[in-house]
């Protein structure tokens, strides 16, 4: 996967898997730009990705004011994209029943989880109309969530949900200019926004290989590599489709393997449930 004389620009690219994204870009020969609203990170990436063309600006995403910005400053410094990394998405620590929900809750999560990725995409089409290459890319990060239930996540997951039905529908209309448009949608992954060794209680650790099906949960580079895929040509047939990057989660539907090597839907449980 070359990306020499590629130009790309990542979201949220400071750390996990935006800072993952951008490095590997970076080390396949793209010039990379990162948008990072936290300063600290920003001034890592930007030390990490050293020479090369490459740009980390401090933006909040969320901001229309610091979108145009931003891009302003893009657009005069690199003539064209190839390829846009919706990689910003959260969902802020609101974890409660729906009832619960302020109206304030909704607002946020709607901004971090889509309104931003409209305002992005639709500042970056026309600098993707003038890539280099016979293709563009959008690549959006979306989540397992999207794909399942999750009790007391339920507006972040309708969010996530909704950002499939966004790259199918992109995907066609951006087809006749040759911009492609996917997403992948990852099963939980260890970054500083989500340590899931730290989450796990103790006693459970040793059962996270029963419950995803390929062993472990996600690593950044897990979800770089299907990302530098789909914005890759060896994808150059493939628009308008989720890539599930998830060790298999989402195919267990909820059940997992035993200590036994049976598979059960109750795995924190000693007996009952179905096992087999």
């Amino acid at each position: 996967m070359n990306f020499n004389d590629k130009t790309v620009l990542v979201t949220g690219g400071g750390a996990g898997i935006g800072r993952d994204v951008a490095e590997r870009f970076a080390k396949a020969g793209a010039r990379v730009i990162v948008l990072e609203i936290d300063p600290v990170r920003a001034d890592q990436v930007r030390q990490s990705l050293g020479d090369g063309g490459h740009l980390v600006l401090e933006a909040d995403v969320t901001s229309q004011a610091a979108l145009d910005s931003a891009f302003a400053m893009v657009a005069e410094r690199y003539p064209a994209l190839d390829v846009l990394v919706n990689n910003v998405g959260d969902a802020l620590q609101v974890f409660k029943p729906l009832e619960q929900y302020s109206d304030e809750d909704f607002e946020r999560l709607y901004a971090v989880n889509l309104r931003q990725v409209f305002q992005v995409t639709r500042a970056a089409i026309p600098l993707l109309r003038r890539r280099t290459g016979a293709q563009a890319s959008i690549v959006n990060v979306a989540s397992i969530e999207g794909y399942r239930g999750i009790p007391f996540l339920s507006v972040y997951a309708a969010f996530k949900s909704a950002l499939g039905g966004f790259t199918r529908s992109l995907a066609l209309e951006l087809a006749g200019d040759r911009i492609r448009v996917n997403q992948i949608a990852p099963e939980t992954t260890e970054t500083p926004q989500m340590p899931v060794s730290a989450v796990i209680k103790p006693e459970y650790r040793e059962r996270v290989s029963d419950w995803i099906p390929l062993g472990r949960f996600g690593e950044p580079e897990d979800m770089s590599n299907a990302v530098l895929f789909l914005a890759s040509d060896l994808a150059g047939w493939i628009t308008g489709t989720t890539l599930h990057v998830d060790g298999g989660a989402l195919a267990a539907a909820g059940w997992y393997r035993t200590p036994q090597g049976g598979w059960t839907n109750t795995p924190v449980v000693e007996s009952g449930g179905f096992i087999y």
